[in-house]
């Protein structure tokens, strides 16, 4: 069978029906975060574009006989930096760039801003996987080898692609995160009674403490978020994305579009005192994953970043069903709160043969450092020995 791939500058090139038959097909837990809304809004709101140094540069798959009958999608964008990714490359691009090579511009396969494990190569029917993913794949590296970029970067992509992945020469990189995950709990105290004392104890006074000075939480969700919701939540994202990295990644217009399309996946969770909104917390609802997203506040108070952030996430989810929370990058002080550690993935394709037996070697080393560093972490896990 003969396949084409075309490269597309913006997401509606694709349109809807046909992205998302690709991206959430049926059988598939859906992932908000390669939905045609998500992607959309950030390309419209222009939060992604050229002008942020994240050009989409989408691939799609379709036979040759049948043009715009896609069999796959990409979603993929031309970097000229390394931010917003949350999988560090800024010492290879030094590195590369030292010795005369030019690292920026790159592709990268992946979710702007979004630390979330998810599939990449977005295949539309459970017919011909392998092969549709070997073209596509193939694919990208064409692409690659055509436009002269140094390398190919696939972030937070599931494991059973990463491993196809390597076969096609995609270095393998691995990282860690911390999940929270449902063991069929039947309340948030059912929960608590499967860790150890001490930490039960703490838990309970976190919880207490986070609403001390007269806080109250409201769980919006669909048509009870309102422009005043975003407004608010808003300017508690600016405060901490001001903190974090100098100039945040969002602007209001993507809050205020995924607000009108996708309302119903998204659990706004924020905070009152005093007749204001003073924090917030966005969570996005997938199949069967609460993914937490970004939090902000206006007022400090002690622990209601962990109840806004990640006990009224496990509530939802206990409450909902869910088989998991991803409360995003980073954190160790989520394992003392019933997150464990797990491995992320990432596949590099890197174009100098000399620098990518380089990066290879490297990579051998941090695999092995990401296990050991795992295998310690659950050790001190809070949950009670069984």
């Amino acid at each position: 069978m003969s396949y084409a791939i075309r490269a597309c500058g913006s997401i509606r090139e694709i349109g809807r029906e046909a992205w998302d038959a690709c991206a959430n097909p049926a059988g598939v837990q859906y992932d908000p975060f390669v939905s045609y809304d998500f992607l959309e809004a950030l390309e419209s709101s222009a939060s992604v574009c050229a002008h942020t140094g994240w050009a989409p540069y989408h691939l799609a798959v379709e036979r040759e006989a049948e043009p715009g009958n896609f069999l796959a999608v990409i979603p993929m964008y031309l970097k000229g930096h390394s931010q917003g990714e949350y999988v560090f490359d800024w010492g290879w691009a030094d590195a590369f760039e030292r010795a005369g090579g030019r690292y920026y511009p790159k592709l990268q396969i992946a979710v702007p801003f979004t630390p979330a494990t998810g599939r990449r190569v977005l295949i539309r029917s459970a017919e011909n996987t392998e092969e549709i993913e070997q073209v596509s794949l193939a694919g990208v590296m064409q692409v690659a080898q055509k436009m002269e970029v140094s390398s190919v970067h696939i972030t937070f992509v599931v494991r059973n692609q990463w491993e196809k992945m390597s076969e096609l020469g995609f270095l393998q990189r691995t990282h860690k995160q911390f999940h929270w995950h449902n063991e069929d709990y039947s309340s948030f105290d059912d929960f608590l009674a499967a860790l150890s004392s001490k930490k039960r104890k703490n838990i309970r006074r976190e919880r207490k403490q986070a609403l001390e000075n007269g806080i109250t939480i409201e769980c919006l969700n669909g048509e009870a978020i309102r422009p005043e919701h975003w407004e608010a939540f808003y300017h508690f994202y600016l405060d901490t994305g001001s903190r974090k990295w100098g100039s945040p990644y969002l602007n209001q217009k993507f809050f205020y579009r995924i607000g009108e399309t996708m309302a119903d996946r998204i659990l706004l969770v924020m905070c009152r005192r005093e007749g204001h909104y003073i924090a917030g917390a966005i969570n996005f609802i997938g199949g069967d994953c609460l993914y937490g997203r970004n939090w902000g506040c206006i007022e400090d108070h002690p622990f209601l970043h962990f109840e806004v952030c990640y006990y009224q996430a496990i509530e939802y989810a206990i409450r909902k069903g869910l088989q998991r929370v991803e409360a995003g990058a980073q954190g160790p002080h989520k394992l003392a709160r019933g997150y464990l550690p797990v491995h992320t993935y990432s596949a590099h394709w890197i174009v100098n043969q000399s620098f990518r037996k380089a990066v290879e070697n490297f990579l051998d080393e941090e695999r092995e450092y990401i296990d050991e560093e795992i295998e310690e972490l659950s050790d001190h896990s809070p949950f009670r020995k069984r």
